[in-house]
């Protein structure tokens, strides 16, 4: 199926162009336009239930790579890995190394929310996936040139495992130590809706405040509170 529009066919044409994938390949382009559409512009035909789909593909796609890279490594590690290269910081970051905003029909006030910028990368990414994958039903379309990014990162990650996830590394330490898990408390310090520190999040376990951070949006600030206990917990680690 073509595109009602012939300007946006080319459009996306040279978005898969960046992706590395050549005129020729057969692809959905009525998926793809879905998958580039923002609720904010139509309530009913965006790119939602294509993102539940491709949560799954990419989630596939880095479990197939993480096995062929590291095939003696055991399975919690391989899962703590894939746990950071799903998540939409790292989807957010990937996307927009291929400037995919540009091509996202997004309304101007949703555009205009930038805490939630993070958020609509990493959706419009995962729905790319559904479409290139639901058009081949195959991965063929998605890892040639997503096998790159994730094989670098995953390789940054065995180093630092909490480098580009710190709430996930605490969670991983504190069950591993305490059996619980970290309580974050959240509050609006800032009304200014573009303040680089509008939130403050604290962290706590055991009844004790382990770390605080601020951010620009709340996941920011409870990062930047983790990232604070991760190390110190770390550090007494390593003292003991």
């Amino acid at each position: 199926m073509t595109l009602l529009y012939p300007q946006r066919q080319r459009e996306l044409q040279k978005l898969l162009q960046k992706l590395g994938l050549s005129d020729g390949i057969s692809i959905r382009w009525d998926l793809l336009e879905l998958a580039l559409t923002h609720p904010s512009v139509s309530g009913e035909a965006n790119y939602e239930q294509l993102e539940f789909t491709g949560d799954a593909v990419v989630r596939l796609a880095a479990a197939e790579l993480l096995m062929e890279l590291y095939p003696q490594e055991k399975v919690g590690e391989l899962a703590t890995i894939r746990s950071v290269l799903v998540s939409d910081r790292t989807l957010a970051m990937i996307a927009e190394s291929y400037g995919l905003e540009r091509y996202l029909l997004v309304s101007a006030s949703a555009a205009g929310d930038m805490t939630g910028k993070e958020s609509r990368l990493a959706d419009a990414f995962e729905a790319i996936l559904a479409a290139l994958y639901l058009s081949t039903h195959n991965l063929d379309l998605i890892r040639p040139w997503l096998d790159p990014e994730f094989k670098q990162l995953s390789e940054e990650i065995r180093k630092d495992p909490a480098r580009h996830n710190y709430k996930d590394a605490l969670q991983e330490l504190t069950q591993v130590r305490y059996k619980i898990l970290p309580e974050y408390r959240v509050f609006e310090i800032h009304r200014e809706h573009y303040h680089p520190e509008r939130f403050t999040a604290e962290v706590w376990l055991l009844g004790e405040r382990q770390g605080q951070g601020t951010g620009r949006s709340k996941k920011a600030a409870e990062q930047a509170a983790a990232k604070v206990a991760f190390l110190a917990l770390r550090e007494l680690d390593i003292a003991q």
